[in-house]
């Protein structure tokens, strides 16, 4: 399988994933919607982002959510994922959908984004607060999203509270998630995940 993924954006969830679960999964890097072979990057991804999953068949999956949780099935004895017919599983999903919708595009795609208008910026700031306060209470018991281990949702979370952060969001004002948020940097596949794609920033940089 070929992931094909943009240094800490999004994509740094499934590339998480798949060091989490240990799947023999190439990294490739976009640029300026070019491969890192110099090819069309529309070619794969009619949409022109990421992530993009390229499977052994040549089929593509270019959802977070559905390549997230195509990955964590991949490898089920991680527990990436609860397993399909159980009422956690739906639970992900619920969390999976907040996350991509409410957190993620309402939120920092609209702060993100170029071409949005500074009032829909300011609209989307003010939106933090209520959402990451609903994000700390779902933390309140424990350091996990949903059950009591490390899913795809919390790999997706950590991956956009590193962007509030570069955006000086403090953190503290919620400590369970800013607790959460530590915990999990130092986890393994994030640590290694991360440097990876910070040295790919760095590299573009120079």
């Amino acid at each position: 399988m070929e992931l094909f993924a943009s240094p800490m954006a999004c994509s740094l969830a499934s590339h998480i994933t798949a060091l989490e679960a240990g799947l023999p999964v190439k990294v490739r890097f976009v640029e300026n919607k070019k491969t890192d072979d110099g090819g069309d990057y529309y070619q794969i991804s009619a949409k022109g982002y990421v992530p993009a999953l390229r499977l052994d068949d040549g089929r593509i999956l270019n959802e977070g959510p559905s390549v997230l949780q195509y990955l964590a099935d991949a490898a089920p004895a991680a527990g990436l994922v609860p397993a399909w017919g159980s009422v956690e599983r739906y639970e992900l999903i619920d969390m999976l959908n907040y996350l991509s919708t409410e957190l993620h595009k309402r939120i920092f795609y609209n702060i993100f984004n170029p071409a949005s208008a500074e009032p829909t910026k300011a609209a989307a700031r003010a939106l933090i607060e209520p959402t990451f306060a609903h994000l700390a209470g779902k933390l309140a018991t424990g350091d996990h999203l949903v059950g009591d281990r490390f899913t795809v949702a919390d790999a997706y979370l950590v991956t956009m509270l590193n962007w509030a952060v570069f955006l000086k969001v403090d953190l503290s004002q919620w400590p369970a998630l800013a607790a959460y948020h530590q915990k999990h940097l130092q986890r393994p596949s994030v640590a290694k995940a991360m440097s990876v794609e910070m040295a790919e920033r760095q590299k573009r940089a120079a």
